[in-house]
């Protein structure tokens, strides 16, 4: 009796993701293992540990292979060395440029130069992240820093092009940039209870509003400093620094406002002086490239902690930063409007997403 028989013969190469990402966390073959028997996969396979040994070494010697093609992630996707399916490249490069939260608190800020590589060590001990993969997410950052800081465009396209990113991991690059670029402190004791999604939405706000040529659009990697013309008077562009009586009204007009609306009413009345003088002293500070480093913690020293220390919710804060924002529409005597709104604008949002415990 004749049979037809149809054969398919591929050499499409095999990846376990889980594998993948105990070569990614820097385990050795043996570690890996060890982790690899723990999960139950000789039960679950009915293999032997020398062939889960032999398994594991040659999915490690896969990655190793391929690694530096994920360094310029283009050259995996047009690569013929390794038949690799679209989804499977997506995964490889995704999970080769992932990084962990308590690894990039650490450095965010810091310049990413072979000083602070060498101090990966201590950050490795105190994190618990293995050194290996230490260095590779720090080798990853700087890596990403060099290639976009003399492209032009906006920042976040640029990275999601070049490194073929997903939309989010794009745009937590362009803020671990951002701040290597423009070395806002990060570390200091007060702000130790920010994480890096918050510096990350910050970023995102800095970027879109206070960097050169941002007016409308997102800002270029070789322009992710501060914007200096966007309160190029200073503090005269607030409106309760320079004249008493400007100060006065606008005090009464917020009162007025919110009078019945915050559970803080009196505290914010007794305070209102040096809040509004706080908000107004970081405006003027944006003119200094040292002094724009401590923007952050002037955030945190001038308006946060006297706002916990006086018991503000959120949303009484919500509502004082719109109404401080607002009432100065209402002030003919002051003629910064537009600029007032745009630096108030970025610090409301950050302010608010640092206001948390």
């Amino acid at each position: 009796m004749a049979m037809e028989l149809d054969v398919f013969v591929g050499n499409t190469t095999i990846m376990d993701e889980d594998v993948y990402l105990l070569w990614l966390d820097g385990y050795t073959v043996s570690d890996a293992v060890s982790m690899r028997m723990k999960s139950g996969i000789l039960e679950q396979s009915g293999a032997s540990q020398d062939v889960l040994e032999s398994d594991t070494m040659d999915h490690y010697r896969t990655f190793q292979m391929t690694e530096r093609l994920l360094h310029n992630p283009s050259k995996l996707v047009n690569q013929l060395l390794f038949q690799i399916p679209p989804h499977r490249q997506n995964m490889l490069i995704e999970r080769y440029y992932a990084f962990d939260e308590a690894f990039v608190r650490e450095v965010l800020g810091k310049k990413l130069s072979k000083g602070t590589k060498k101090d990966l060590d201590d950050v490795s001990a105190k994190t618990g992240i293995t050194l290996k993969s230490c260095r590779r997410q720090f080798d990853n950052f700087k890596r990403v820093f060099k290639v976009v800081e003399e492209m032009k465009g906006p920042l976040v396209e640029n990275i999601r092009q070049t490194f073929l990113l997903s939309d989010r991991l794009a745009r937590d690059y362009a803020a671990i940039v951002f701040f290597a670029n423009s070395r806002f402190e990060t570390g200091k004791k007060k702000l130790q209870y920010l994480t890096f999604e918050d510096f990350a939405f910050c970023a995102e706000q800095l970027i879109q509003n206070w960097t050169l040529g941002a007016v409308g659009k997102a800002g270029h990697a070789r322009d992710a400093t501060t914007r200096r013309d966007a309160d190029s008077e200073g503090s005269h562009t607030a409106p309760s620094c320079t004249d008493k009586d400007m100060m006065d009204q606008h005090k009464s007009l917020v009162c007025t406002a919110l009078r019945g609306k915050l559970q803080v009413f009196n505290e914010m009345e007794g305070s209102f002086k040096n809040l509004s003088r706080g908000l107004v002293n970081i405006a003027g500070k944006l003119m200094n490239n040292k002094d724009v480093r401590d923007l952050f913690i002037d955030l945190v020293e001038k308006f946060i902690e006297p706002c916990k220390s006086d018991k503000w919710s959120l949303n009484d804060v919500r509502l004082f930063l719109t109404q401080h924002t607002n009432s100065v529409r209402a002030l003919d005597a002051f003629k910064h409007q537009a600029v007032w709104e745009r630096y108030m604008r970025v610090i409301q949002s950050c302010i608010l997403k640092m206001y948390h415990d």
